[in-house]
């Protein structure tokens, strides 16, 4: 046992439940907020999933409500924390700009206040997002490229990384935000686009339904494995100085041959079963994002270890165990 307590939000999404997994392993104490949800037993499904539900001690807070967070941090005493919880939908964030902008812009900084009031020597994560690159600057985005970010989600958390900078900056503590590039895996929500994906090949291959519709798939985006990049995020809290690290595999691929690896994989033909759907085109796309990791790599050894193909037939086969358990 490390001795070491972590405080975890949005420990109940896909980043948070393989964080909360990897830090147990590690011998930590975790804690993790959750936003309160009438629906018992729906929240929890991912850290059911990874058998660790009663191992991480879950407590009601949003990150909206300044007060709880204060009484969170001082009753955990952690040694690290990880703020993961945002509204992070990019499609939603133009229907609920404003809700966004308060909970992943602003609420990284009732976070930020939390650190600086009640718990400076503690180590703070910040989650970044390869969306504020946008309308990218330079064929492959690091650490110095300039953002411009293509959606409200994509500005609301510029400005959670810029106050994580400025926080840093102003107060000496030790705050890194970690720019993570798209990762994905079994536990991802299905209103992504690669479970969206999985999902409906597993369907289709089941008899369940016959077609999947997609927006625009000649998008590219750097894939990788949400298990990999957990494993970045604590080593980012591990090093004597804070800084901000691109977390990324290096390779872009677009959601059309992200598609043709899912029905690959069981058999079929993507062509006879993609439908493009104008209605779901954004009001602003993100057309290419591709990582450049080597920070990261010099800094303390991290480099993706799953392959996007590898990632791919991994999602699929969970989701026809689901669909199949549940038949």
């Amino acid at each position: 046992m490390t001795g070491k307590r972590a405080l975890i939000t949005g420990v109940t999404g896909q980043d948070g439940a393989y964080l909360a997994q990897l830090l147990l392993q590690k011998g930590y104490a975790v804690t993790g907020v959750v936003r309160r949800s009438s629906h018992a037993g729906v929240f929890d499904h991912r850290l059911k999933w990874l058998g660790i539900l009663d191992d991480v001690a879950l407590v009601d807070g949003n990150l909206l409500d300044q007060s709880a967070l204060l009484r969170i941090v001082q009753e955990a005493k952690p040694d690290e924390i990880y703020n993961l919880a945002a509204q992070s939908f990019v499609t939603s964030s133009w229907q609920q700009p404003l809700l966004t902008g308060q909970v992943t812009g602003l609420g990284a900084v009732h976070m930020l206040e939390c650190l600086r009031s009640v718990a400076p020597g503690a180590r703070y994560y910040q989650a970044s997002t390869s969306e504020m690159f946008g309308l990218i600057q330079e064929e492959r985005q690091s650490e110095t490229t300039p953002f411009y970010p293509r959606s409200p989600y994509g500005v609301a958390k510029l400005y959670a990384h810029w106050m994580t900078i400025n926080y840093r900056e102003s107060f000496g503590l030790h705050a890194s935000n970690g720019i993570l590039f798209n990762h994905e895996s079994p536990l991802r929500g299905v209103e992504f686009v690669t479970r969206k994906v999985t999902d409906a090949v597993a369907r289709i291959k089941l008899g369940r339904q016959r077609e999947l519709r997609l927006g625009n798939i000649d998008a590219k985006r750097d894939w990788g494995h949400a298990r990999d990049y957990v494993q970045a995020m604590w080593l980012m809290l591990q090093q004597d100085k804070p800084d901000d690290y691109v977390i990324a595999t290096g390779r872009t691929t677009t959601v059309r041959d992200m598609c043709a690896i899912a029905f690959r994989h069981v058999g079929l033909n993507v062509d006879d079963h993609l439908v493009i759907d104008p209605a779901l085109f954004r009001p602003a796309e993100v057309e290419v994002l591709l990582g450049n990791p080597a920070k990261a790599k010099a800094a303390f050894g991290w480099e993706a270890q799953t392959s996007l193909e590898t990632l791919i037939t991994e999602m699929v086969d969970a989701d026809i165990k689901r669909l199949t358990a549940n038949a």
